[in-house]
């Protein structure tokens, strides 16, 4: 990435959220250069017939003037100047910049081209290039670059090719390096694998050569820019306003929640949702390996990993950072996921007084669940009898939700247990919610019925002693009407 184009993205795009960070306060000042050669090849002509839109195949011609223009804008624009701009100023200042060269150039465009070449050229240097326009749809949660010539989006939980293309791997290159760089991370042939985040908020994975083998991948997993709320779950036919009242009772009265599912089920989303519920009065520490939850209280103190550097030194793992919470005096520890050795930490602060603690942790079952929080201990290499490290786990976690995407791209959360316990060396679970699948229909969409079991749970008592009222009958099999979702306190 050219050194202008890197500045005007630091300057232009402002620390993402989840960081909290002041950033470095310093002004740029430095006179534009001319970009050095950069070494990329030229890029290639499309297959015959292949014409499209903005980053899409339009042949040869199109990618050669687009790759000149970009060169020649990038030594007329002064940093000096544009410092006090806004972005629709600065906008404006490439337009009028693309106008002048369009005119030395003498190039044959009529209105349509020259407004598409136009848009084209802002997002590369504004922003990130093809997969801009991406962006911008709301409707897309996923976009999932494979290589530089195909790039696809999940829309409504589906997955569909579009027509969005790179020039070539540089430049796709390009793109995941401004990502990766804005957030302080760096990705090259000796760390080929980095993981950033949008300043949206939106999650970022990027895997190059030599462990890429057919072109760079980058992966974005987008949140809503107003992010989720319980309300929003039950008309997706999600879970039901039952569910909902118990889950939201359940934060308020600080039970431990774990909540569990596979990749792309929407955890990350329940978690941010669960964490709406916390009191607003309540200091609240989140620990994330890359920072994407959008808590919207006041009291909240966001931390993240660190990965080593190039010399492998300087680590900052998810474990240390539990440590550390610990002596930060939160009400309230939020662990974006468990994946490796904080996982005994998380246990050990969950029992000795931090109550109300979230976390999500990837399995395909609550039973399933347990059986993973055991490995990680294992695999952390902490040696505990297993009927003692079975104690700490269902004294530590009172509740699984399970959360399940389904073939029809719907995610639902199919299971609700409460942990009662231990008999001989087996924790005990019984299960409040579920939901049954059925079928599905013609159309492809599934089909099936969320039920209660009947079972009203242990912690009932505890609800009821913090004056919050549930529903008459609502743990009675075969759930009774009941539209309202729970409100945020």
């Amino acid at each position: 990435m050219g050194l202008l184009e890197d500045q005007i993205a630091r300057w232009k795009q402002a620390p993402a959220p989840p960081a909290r960070s002041s950033g470095n306060g310093g002004k740029m000042n430095a006179k534009a250069q001319p970009p050095a050669e950069s070494g990329e090849p030229e890029p290639q002509a499309p297959p015959p017939g292949k014409e499209a839109r903005g980053g899409e195949y339009q042949g040869a011609d199109y990618y050669v003037t687009k790759k000149k223009l970009h060169q020649q804008l990038l030594t007329r624009i002064d940093l000096n100047s544009i410092e006090s701009m806004s972005p629709e100023q600065l906008r404006q200042e490439l337009e009028r910049l693309l106008g002048l060269l369009f005119t030395e150039e003498s190039i044959p465009l009529n209105v349509q081209e020259r407004a598409r070449l136009v848009s084209d050229l802002k997002n590369e240097i504004m922003g990130l290039g093809p997969i801009e326009p991406l962006l911008a749809d709301p409707a897309i949660s996923e976009i999932m670059v494979n290589g530089h010539g195909k790039v696809y989006v999940e829309k409504k939980g589906k997955i569909e090719l579009t027509d969005i293309r790179f020039n070539d791997d540089q430049h796709l290159l390009k793109i995941i390096d401004k990502i990766v760089s804005r957030v302080g991370r760096r990705i090259d042939e000796f760390s080929p694998m980095a993981d950033a985040r949008l300043p949206d908020g939106s999650r970022v994975n990027a895997i190059i050569a030599p462990l890429a083998l057919d072109g760079p991948v980058l992966t974005i997993r987008r949140f809503a820019v107003v992010p989720l709320q319980m309300a929003d779950l039950i008309p997706k036919n999600s879970l039901t306003s039952a569910m909902a009242e118990l889950l939201s009772a359940l934060v308020r009265v600080k039970c431990n929640i774990l909540i569990s599912g596979g990749t792309g089920t929407g955890k990350t989303t329940m978690l941010n949702i669960l964490s709406g519920f916390i009191p607003h009065d309540e200091r609240i520490v989140t620990i994330e390996d890359t920072a994407e939850l959008q808590l919207q209280q006041d009291h909240v103190i966001r931390l993240e990993t660190r990965p080593p550097n190039i010399e492998g030194k300087g680590e900052i793992t998810m474990r240390a950072l539990v440590k550390n919470s610990l002596r930060m005096r939160p009400d309230r520890i939020v662990l974006g996921e468990v994946r490796s050795a904080e996982v005994i930490d998380m246990l050990q602060a969950m029992n000795t007084g931090h109550d109300g603690s979230l976390s999500t942790i990837h399995a395909n079952s609550a039973r399933d669940a347990l059986g993973r929080l055991e490995n990680l201990v294992g695999m952390a290499g902490i040696s505990l009898p297993s009927k003692a490290l079975r104690q700490l786990i269902s004294s530590s976690i009172h509740f699984i939700v399970q959360i399940s995407r389904m073939s029809d791209g719907t995610r639902k959360v199919t299971s609700i247990q409460e942990l009662s316990g231990m008999e001989g060396e087996v924790i005990t679970m019984q299960e409040i919610f579920s939901y049954t699948h059925t079928g599905t229909s013609p159309d492809g969409t599934v089909q099936g019925a969320f039920s209660a079991s009947g079972v009203r749970p242990r912690v009932s008592e505890k609800i009821r002693a913090y004056g919050i009222t549930l529903s008459e009958g609502m743990f009675e099999p075969g759930l009774p009407p009941n539209d309202q979702a729970p409100q945020r306190p």
